[in-house]
């Protein structure tokens, strides 16, 4: 009981930090936000964290960030069509945007989400880490490996010369 009051406690603070963090990305972004953007920021903010803790650190953090960035796409879709359709509050419209669902999601913004994922990763394992006393995080990135690999190949190439 003791344990699962010490994650529920751990996972609550990461749920108010991460729905403090995005209400503060949509002010600096739109100019306003929604109270429900700190919820679903919140609940975005904790299953981005919960990736390393279903998989592993050896999972590329690229592949993290893809996860990440569905994941928020269809919290996004769910929340947008509970808070904008049937709730009718009209916090966001997608409408205008290509390639939309519902004016609820848009491919632009879920690929916005695939690039914010990989500061999202790092802050909440770092958080993690240096709050809560978990692994030090150690990320393996597939496009750093191709860079290393290529630098390699061309520097014993140019010995070859």
């Amino acid at each position: 009981m003791k344990n699962f009051l010490s994650y529920l406690k751990k996972e609550s603070i990461l749920f108010l930090l991460g729905g403090i963090l995005y209400f503060f990305i949509e002010i600096l972004y739109r100019g306003y936000s929604h109270w429900t953007m700190c919820i679903v920021g919140g609940l975005c903010f904790v299953l981005m964290g919960l990736i390393n803790e279903l998989f592993s650190f050896d999972m590329y953090i690229e592949i993290q960030a893809v996860i990440s960035s569905i994941i928020i796409t269809i919290l996004e879709f769910i929340s947008g069509y509970l808070i904008n359709i049937v709730l009718k509050w009209n916090v966001w419209d997608y409408s205008n945007m290509p390639f939309n669902l519902m004016g609820q999601v848009c491919l632009l913004f879920t690929f916005m989400w695939f690039f914010l994922s990989f500061v999202g990763i790092v802050v909440d394992d770092y958080i993690r880490y240096l709050v809560f006393d978990e692994e030090k995080p150690k990320y393996k990135s597939y496009l750093m490996l191709k860079i290393k690999t290529y630098c390699e190949l061309k520097r014993l190439n140019s010995k070859l010369k």
